[in-house]
């Protein structure tokens, strides 16, 4: 393909994912209904519900202009070559190729996070904070920023460069070494992020003595599950919205609890949550999907190594001559397709996992607090309790709300 046709498909296709994608939220939207479900009747005041509905809104509206803006940028970069020129201007203080492609992306996250600020600054001071979650200082803020950019310019850095030397020094045959290297990096953050990362935004500290660790620690005793570790999390200093995950490996294994989360739910309906926790870790689900993420990883980079070194496409985005960092981001676009039908893919087998742990904990622990559980978090975090089950069999990671509940009540008969 001509470099003219391979920009107008681009073009096309980031039209369409936009179309798409905002068919879904209109939908979605629409879907919203003003009375409560039947079978959750009870479970939000009225003046709660109509909250719910219009945050639902409030933030769907809100998505409508921050894809447009984003969509309407895109299409300026795109047809006037704002990507050559970005490489082109910095190609003048710089002539190494990887530390080149290093300062070419580092500019274009810069930028980028520039000019979505006001949008962030809004989500979250304004948004969030009218509908009471938002608990972010702007001192926090601004230091999250500024941690980001450090863990970005360190890790980033280091892992950018190695795969840029892979790509430079190997050619076409970097893609199965590039796999090697993120899958040891995957592994290495799984292990790691609580006791590297997570400590420098938030604070962990180990889950007070008392009747609630006796009682995970029995459970755990009682499923044969090696647990260690159990850490709270300030979740609070950010948000009122609760949560809770398992990360880590083999001796690393750790739980970590939201103090949000602890704060307003019961003993009982804690141990549920976790128990849907290690319902996961027992069914394997995390290695599995682990596995499949490599999997998507190595036919990603293989397709990529056919187009790494096309001269055609660098010359789509505006480049002057054969262009490494701008193929990527040509790539990336051009993979849009695959990459929205591989999530579609694990979003089911996920909320296949999530309904494996949810029956996991009833009959290993019971059913009745993990459902009073499932109902507060989505009061609390006012969910949507009608999606449009287009947009939660595209969109979703869990099964929604009344789903889980009537897979749980179907174990009970």
């Amino acid at each position: 393909m001509t470099s003219v046709q391979l920009l107008y498909l681009i073009i096309g296709i980031v039209v369409a994912d936009y179309i798409f994608d905002q068919s879904l939220d209109f939908l979605n939207l629409k879907s919203s209904k003003s009375e409560l479900p039947q079978k959750l009747t009870g479970l939000y005041k009225p003046e709660q519900y109509a909250k719910s509905q219009n945050y639902l809104k409030t933030q769907s509206r809100f998505s409508f202009i921050t894809t447009a803006f984003s969509l309407s940028l895109s299409l300026l970069v795109l047809i006037f070559g704002g990507f050559g020129w970005l490489e082109n201007s910095i190609s003048t203080y710089i002539s190494d190729p990887i530390v080149l492609s290093l300062a070419f992306f580092g500019s274009l996250f810069i930028l980028s996070d520039i000019l979505n600020l006001p949008f962030q600054l809004y989500s979250t001071f304004v948004i969030e904070e009218k509908f009471g979650f938002n608990k972010t200082s702007a001192k926090t803020f601004v230091m999250d920023k500024l941690k980001g950019y450090l863990i970005g310019i360190i890790i980033g850095g280091l892992l950018g460069y190695s795969l840029l030397w892979l790509i430079f020094e190997l050619q076409q045959q970097f893609w199965w070494t590039a796999l090697i290297v993120i899958a040891a990096f995957s592994l290495f953050m799984n292990v790691f992020y609580t006791s590297l990362l997570l400590p420098l935004f938030n604070k962990l500290r180990p889950l007070e003595e008392g009747s609630l660790k006796e009682q995970i620690k029995a459970y755990a005793k009682k499923v044969d599950f090696p647990l260690d570790s159990i850490f709270v999390i300030d979740g609070s200093k950010r948000s009122s919205k609760a949560n809770a995950f398992f990360s880590g490996m083999g001796k690393k294994k750790k739980i970590v609890l939201y103090d949000t989360l602890i704060e307003n739910h019961t003993e009982e309906e804690l141990v549920a949550v976790l128990a849907h926790e290690v319902g996961h870790f027992k069914k394997k689900h995390i290695v599995l999907s682990m596995i499949i993420s490599f999997g998507q990883m190595a036919l990603m980079l293989y397709l990529l190594s056919w187009l790494i070194f096309n001269e055609e496409l660098s010359a789509a985005l505006g480049a002057q001559a054969l262009s490494v960092p701008i193929n990527l981001i040509a790539f990336g676009l051009l993979y849009t397709p695959i990459s929205k039908l591989t999530g579609i893919l694990m979003n089911m087998l996920s909320r296949k996992n999530e309904y494996e742990a949810d029956a996991y904990a009833s009959l290993t622990y019971e059913a009745s607090p993990l459902k009073s559980a499932l109902k507060k978090l989505s009061v609390d975090n006012l969910s949507n309790l009608t999606p449009h089950p287009t947009y939660v069999f595209v969109n979703y990671s869990h099964p929604t709300l009344l789903q889980r509940l009537e897979a749980m009540d179907k174990l009970a008969i």
